[in-house]
C-alpha cells in the first residue's frame, strides 16, 4: 500500500502570514498529529541553525506546530543534539543560546527549547537495534523518553549523503556526539600534529586512555578509541581530525539510526518536511550557502521515508534535474531511502495529495 503524502505548494512571493495559513490546512487536512492525545509529552525535532546560517526552518512556522499540539492537550518542547564538529551548537549552553538568538525562544514558539546535555551519562541510552553497520545506537535519552516525536525538517543538499530531510533529521540529528561520529566514519581522530599545541586538555577527557602526550604532541591509539568524540570537543585548536570521507556508509549508518530512535514510536512519529530557502549544504553550516532551487512547499507525512522520496522527486521536478546530484556529483541521494526501506522504515512508493 503506498504511503499518503500530503503537500502545499509554497512560493518566493509568500508571506509568513500565508504559509502559516497553508501549514494549518496541510496539518488539519493530513491529520499527521491525529495520533497525538491529552497529557503526552511531544518532542518536536528541529535544527536552530548554525551561527551564520539562516536555512533553518522560521521560528513562526514552527509556532503553528506546537500550537496545536498544545491544543490536543499534550505538552510539547523543541530540543536538538548537539553537534560532532566545532561551534556554537557544540555544548549545550551556547548551544541553547544559539537557538535564542534565532528566535526559538518560548515566547516566539510556545514552548520551552531543551538542549541535553550529552557529557552526562543520565543523558545518553544505548539502543539495540542489531543492524549491518550499527548494533547499538548512542541518542539523546529525551527523545527516547518522549511519547511521540515530530520531526520538522527542513529539505536541503548535503556533502557526504546529497540531500537531507526527515530522515537526516531523526538519525543523524537525535544522535549523540558518539553517535554522530558511528555515522560519519569508522576510524579514530587523527591529529595535525602543526595545530597540536601539547595542552593535553585532549589526554585528560578520554575516558579510555586512548591519548598520550609525545614529544609535547597528541598521540591517538585508534586500537582504544571508542569513537565518542570529546577529544574533537575540547581541542582549543581544532588539531583533532576526523576523516569523514573514511567511513563512506554514513547513509545506510544513518537510516539505521533512525531505525533506533523510532523504536518504540510506531504510530507516535510524523514528518513535516519544508522545501523552502533550499540550499546547497546543511543548516550545520555557520554560513550563508547558495540556493539550489526555488521554493517548492511543505510537505506532511507518517511515513519518514515517503516524505523524503516526495520531496526529493517535487523539488527536482523543479529544477528539471536531479539537482542534488548536480551540486554533489559523488553522491546519491536515493542510496539513504534505499536504505531506509530496506530495515522497514517506510516506501519509497507514495500517494501523493495536493492541497
Amino acid at each position: 500500500m503506498k504511503s499518503k503524502v500530503y503537500f502545499t505548494a509554497v512560493t518566493g512571493s509568500d508571506t509568513i502570514k500565508s504559509i502559516n495559513d497553508k501549514l494549518k490546512r496541510l496539518l488539519e487536512e493530513s491529520k499527521v498529529l491525529d495520533f497525538i492525545s491529552k497529557g503526552q509529552k511531544v518532542a518536536v525535532k528541529a535544527h536552530f541553525g548554525e551561527e551564520g546560517n539562516t536555512g533553518f526552518v522560521r521560528p513562526e512556522h514552527v509556532r503553528v506546530i506546537c500550537d496545536r499540539i498544545k491544543d490536543k492537550g499534550a505538552v510539547a518542547f523543541l530540543s536538538d543534539a548537539n553537534t560532532l564538529y566545532r561551534g556554537r551548537r557544540l555544548n549545550s549552553a551556547d548551544h541553547l543560546q544559539l537557538a535564542h538568538e534565532h528566535g526559538f525562544t518560548k515566547e516566539v514558539t510556545g514552548v520551552d527549547v531543551i538542549i541535553p546535555d550529552d557529557t552526562k551519562k543520565e543523558n545518553i541510552v544505548d539502543i539495540p537495534v542489531g543492524q549491518k553497520f550499527i548494533k547499538n545506537a548512542n541518542v539523546a535519552r529525551i527523545f527516547v523518553d518522549a511519547d511521540a516525536i515530530i520531526a520538522v525538517n527542513h529539505f536541503k543538499g548535503h556533502i557526504l549523503t546529497g540531500f537531507g530531510g526527515a530522515l537526516k533529521n531523526i538519525g543523524m540529528g537525535c544522535a549523540t556526539r558518539q553517535g554522530k561520529l558511528a555515522q560519519h566514519c569508522d576510524v579514530a581522530p587523527v591529529v595535525h600534529l602543526e595545530q597540536c599545541i601539547g595542552c593535553g586538555e585532549c589526554e585528560k577527557i578520554c575516558p579510555v586512555g586512548a591519548i598520550h602526550l609525545e614529544n609535547k604532541k597528541s598521540v591517538v591509539n585508534s586500537a582504544k578509541c571508542i569513537g565518542c568524540a570529546s577529544c574533537l570537543a575540547v581541542c582549543p585548536t581544532m588539531a583533532m581530525f576526523i576523516d569523514f570521507a573514511a567511513g563512506g556508509k554514513v547513509q545506510e549508518k544513518m537510516a539505521e539510526y533512525t531505525l533506533a530512535v523510532l523504536k518504540g514510536k510506531k504510530n507516535k512519529a510524523g514528518f513535516i518536511n519544508f522545501a523552502l530557502k533550499i540550499n546547497k549544504e546543511c543548516d550545520c553550516w555557520g554560513m550563508e550557502n547558495p540556493r539550489i532551487a526555488p521554493d517548492v512547499g511543505i510537505f506532511a507525512s507518517l511515513d519518514p521515508v515517503s516524505i523524503d522520496k516526495a520531496s526529493f522527486d517535487l523539488v527536482n521536478k523543479a529544477c528539471g534535474k536531479d539537482i542534488f546530484k548536480a551540486v554533489h556529483p559523488e553522491q546519491d541521494g536515493i542510496k539513504q531511502l534505499k536504505a531506509a526501506q530496506a530495515i522497514g522504515l517506510g516506501s519509497l512508493d507514495y500517494e501523493l495529495i495536493e492541497l
